[in-house]
């Protein structure tokens, strides 16, 4: 709908039906995103739409004031050009956030970009899979999940659960549904590190997922990474910039990365960095490389097919 001015934004959203899905202690939450538009205060658009709201659901709990201690209801507007449009956020926080990593490193890996990671390899849960710089385990929890075909979402809660009009009993039958999905299946998966606070995170985040058993976990440097098994698949995003210290730490590190690697019979390998000068630091130019993001941090894959 066209909104041109504040008044015409508060009564657009005022006419919504809010009192239909509110019940009178639901804690009203409401974002905004405004863009080539004539109204471009977000702060000032925020406090009309959770105002607008509230006016709403006094037509029909006769209330002044509301306690907002109930479920969680996110409203998110968007203007964009003049046009109003809007949203009932249903899970909550971001669904890059899986609910097993209640303990993350300096610079946490999305779960999302943990997963896209892994399937961008190619690898298959009947390969050997490895992440000798697990960190907090991120990536190798994902293979897991992925191998194991476990549904992403499946330990986290969503806000709509809370919500009067939806259906309890609908989680409960999707949830065991996804569950009746996964595969029972032997995963060969290996993850390291050398740092003791990051290595007791993978594990911990690792038996948050349900998926420990189908980890190997090892403390140890990268150096000490050797397999004589054939044809598996490297998998890891190594420390960058700040989280490893001087330069030169970050050049070694690179180095010991490209003598490890290279002497492994038939392995791929996938390195994600923020680092502009990963290849040269490395020694090799990748055979492909894909430009990912990291929330705002700009990332290359850079991919070693052998």
């Amino acid at each position: 709908m066209r909104v041109d001015d504040f008044d015409g934004y508060f009564e657009a959203i005022k006419a919504q039906n809010w009192e239909e899905l509110i019940p009178v202690h639901g804690a009203v939450d409401v974002t905004v995103k405004t863009q080539k538009s004539r109204l471009k205060s977000v702060p000032v658009c925020q406090a009309m739409g959770k105002k607008a709201v509230i006016e709403a659901l006094r037509r029909k709990y006769r209330k002044s004031i509301f306690n907002e201690t109930g479920p969680r209801y996110h409203i998110e507007l968007s203007i964009h050009k003049d046009i109003l449009e809007i949203n009932l956020n249903t899970s909550g926080y971001g669904l890059h956030k899986r609910g097993y990593s209640l303990r993350r490193g300096e610079a946490p890996l999305r779960e999302t970009l943990s997963a896209a990671v892994v399937m961008l390899s190619r690898w298959k849960p009947d390969r050997p899979f490895a992440d000798p710089l697990c960190g907090s385990g991120t990536i190798p929890i994902e293979a897991a999940l992925i191998g194991r075909n476990i549904a992403p979402g499946l330990y986290r809660g969503f806000d709509a659960e809370e919500w009067v009009f939806v259906d309890k009993n609908t989680w409960q039958r999707e949830r065991e549904r996804a569950r009746r999905m996964q595969h029972d299946i032997a995963l060969d998966i290996r993850a390291s590190d050398i740092n003791k606070k990051a290595f007791q995170m993978a594990r911990d985040n690792a038996s948050r997922a349900g998926i420990e058993h189908d980890i190997v976990f090892q403390r140890k440097n990268i150096t000490e990474f050797i397999t004589k098994t054939p044809h598996g698949v490297i998998v890891t995003n190594p420390p960058y910039g700040r989280r490893m210290g001087a330069d030169s730490d970050i050049e070694n590190l690179y180095k010991e990365m490209f003598r490890v690697f290279h002497n492994l019979d038939h392995w791929q390998y996938h390195v994600l960095s923020a680092h502009e000068e990963f290849e040269k630091l490395f020694g090799k130019k990748a055979d492909k490389n894909r430009k990912l993001y990291n929330g705002p941090i700009k990332c290359y894959l850079y991919q070693y097919l052998n």
